[in-house]
């Protein structure tokens, strides 16, 4: 077994504190620092902050503390990105791997520039060549899910259409930060709505480039194309209010097409509630579709583990963000043994993909 890679994590909201408890049982990995952004999480154990037992490791709240501690790996779980805390790390030499937004730096460089006028991706690519380090970008969807819909292509021929589709309620995930950037609760009738939307989703879009690549397929362009869902009544979610009329689901779609033809596309059906006008059949699972010789259609379901029950609304929000947080971590050693630079899923082997037997398991070998 290699050394363990020294990881420093960024954040405790729903997913940065389910990694906590994760990273203890990762063989790869040993947590040795914590960053937070908020003052009254600073100087406390990073076990106590996510309701758990101490670990010995305790929060810090600077960039300057993260550099100090020397780590292998940075990993990023704020909702977004916070690219001159990335610029910095990476400039010393410290790897970085993200679930924030970021997958080619497609969205990035087009809807969130930096203020310095450059575009965000040249000062990430000139942080990684000045410390050797390394970016990296992934989670469930933008991410695994796209790798899924990459993979199911390997035994077809003459592809003609390539659509992964997220089928989710994503009312477990407690972001109001999030959804109030997307446009949830906003009567969907307010001309400001579709282009909130297409702003925030549009990493979705780098998810079809990044496809596109694996296939080598050159793209004209990505379109983005939604319905929105208006809710049949005012709905309470104890964390969300969405008054009658206002948005509670959608179906978003970006096409990636050549010749005016859609080849490459991802989906995303999202019920915040399912009394909405039109609502969406949810499914609950993640769908791969390839029109080819021969014609492919995968499921990829996920199911609580022993002991969780999906009607307890944490263990329902721990699934979402474990299947959110894992490609990360399982990613870290492929990304800190690959060359210096912005790299995509294409750029890793397939054992960064693997997941990781529990302890009792590799104790038992």
């Amino acid at each position: 077994m290699s050394q363990p890679i020294r990881l420093f994590q960024v954040a405790t909201g729903n997913l940065g504190s389910e990694m906590i408890g994760r990273i203890q049982r990762h063989p790869d990995l040993e947590l040795v620092g914590l960053h937070c952004y908020t003052a009254d999480k600073i100087g406390r154990d990073a076990g106590e902050i996510v309701g758990g037992d101490p670990i010995g490791v305790i929060a810090t709240g600077t960039v300057e503390e993260i550099i100090a501690a020397r780590p292998d790996v940075l990993t990023f779980h704020g909702v977004f990105p916070d690219e001159d805390l990335y610029v910095k790390v990476l400039e010393a030499g410290i790897d970085v791997v993200t679930t924030a937004d970021w997958i080619t730096g497609y969205h990035r460089d087009t809807n969130h520039p930096h203020p310095s006028g450059r575009r965000v991706s040249e000062l990430i690519a000139a942080a990684c060549e000045a410390g050797g380090s390394t970016f990296y970008g992934t989670g469930m969807n933008p991410g695994l899910n796209q790798i899924l819909g990459v993979v199911c292509t390997a035994d077809v021929a003459d592809i003609t259409n390539v659509t992964t589709l997220e089928s989710v309620d994503v009312s477990c995930h407690h972001s109001a930060d999030t959804w109030r950037e997307v446009g949830y609760g906003r009567p969907v009738d307010d001309p400001a709505l579709p282009a909130m939307l297409q702003r925030f989703t549009e990493v979705f879009a780098d998810s079809v480039h990044l496809k596109a690549d694996c296939f080598g397929l050159e793209l004209d362009e990505v379109r983005f194309e939604y319905e929105l869902g208006a809710c049949t009544k005012d709905v309470d979610l104890g964390w969300y209010h969405l008054p009658k009329g206002s948005l509670g689901g959608s179906y978003i779609k970006f096409v990636g097409v050549v010749d005016d033809v859609p080849r490459v596309e991802t989906h995303l059906e999202w019920q915040m509630t399912p009394h909405t006008d039109p609502s969406w059949d949810i499914k609950g699972c993640y769908i791969t579709q390839v029109t080819g010789d021969p014609q492919i259609y995968n499921k990829h379901m996920v199911f609580p583990g022993p002991g969780n029950d999906l009607s307890r609304p944490e263990d329902f929000a721990s699934l979402g963000m474990t299947v959110t947080g894992m490609p990360a971590l399982h990613s870290i050693r492929a990304v800190h043994e690959a060359r210096p630079g912005i790299i995509t899923s294409a750029d890793l082997p397939l054992r960064a993909f693997g997941g990781r037997f529990s302890p009792e398991v590799r104790q038992r070998g």
